[in-house]
């Protein structure tokens, strides 16, 4: 059983007040765990946590403007003491990666049992990385084989960034110089790779996706 350290402090960032209203809720209940301060965006958050110095950051990843993954590498440089933990509904191996890239030390989905945020909110605070069941595997090799798998060619990137930017399939293949059947052929492997479901999904995720893309390091 974790040992619970004491007065750990957390600031919670989302832009949904009702999704901070359930994460307060579920931490107050808990002596050594204080929400110490709030934020509704990334730009926000930072100067919170250059002021407060939290132990943890708590942040969603789609937010207005700063995704919660670039907070991560953003606090990462700013404030290198302050953990962050990403709360989450994307399973998608994606983030979960690009999260890890840019120093996020663990990864709980919305959905999670209240426990569970909790002893990540732990687990991290004791200088240890935390995943939610089924995000991580500690089998190298099983993860380099999924990752395989699911990997993306530049084709099909290039394709997800244009359909991110809201363009037809006409539009996408006279960009690409290909025609329109390919790109739909693109889009069926897209969706099978990233077992996404209908196509409205897809351009949701490719959104998402380019998300991930802005500030690589």
């Amino acid at each position: 059983m974790t040992s619970a350290s004491p007065n750990i402090r957390i600031l919670l960032v989302d832009d949904h007040p009702l999704v901070r209203d359930g994460v307060r809720m579920r931490l107050q209940v808990t002596p050594h765990i204080r929400v110490a301060g709030e934020a509704s965006n990334a730009e926000d958050a930072l100067l919170l946590a250059e002021q407060l110095q939290p132990d943890i950051v708590i942040t969603d990843i789609r937010m207005p403007g700063t995704s919660g993954i670039q907070l991560a590498a953003a606090l990462q440089k700013q404030c290198p003491l302050v953990r962050v933990l990403l709360l989450s509904m994307h399973q998608e191996e994606e983030y979960v990666q690009r999260a890890i890239d840019l120093g996020a030390r663990g990864y709980v989905l919305k959905d999670a049992p209240a426990q569970q945020l909790i002893l990540a909110i732990e687990q991290v605070h004791q200088g240890h990385t935390f995943f939610s069941p089924g995000l991580q595997t500690h089998d190298a090799g099983a993860q380099a084989e999924a990752a395989g798998k699911r990997s993306l060619t530049p084709r099909e990137v290039s394709v997800l960034q244009l359909l991110a930017q809201g363009r037809s399939n006409k539009e996408i293949a006279e960009l690409m110089g290909s025609s329109i059947r390919t790109v739909e052929t693109h889009r069926l492997h897209l969706r099978r790779k990233l077992r996404i479901v209908g196509r409205a999904a897809l351009v949701k995720y490719a959104v998402d996706f380019a998300d991930l893309q802005i500030g690589q390091v």
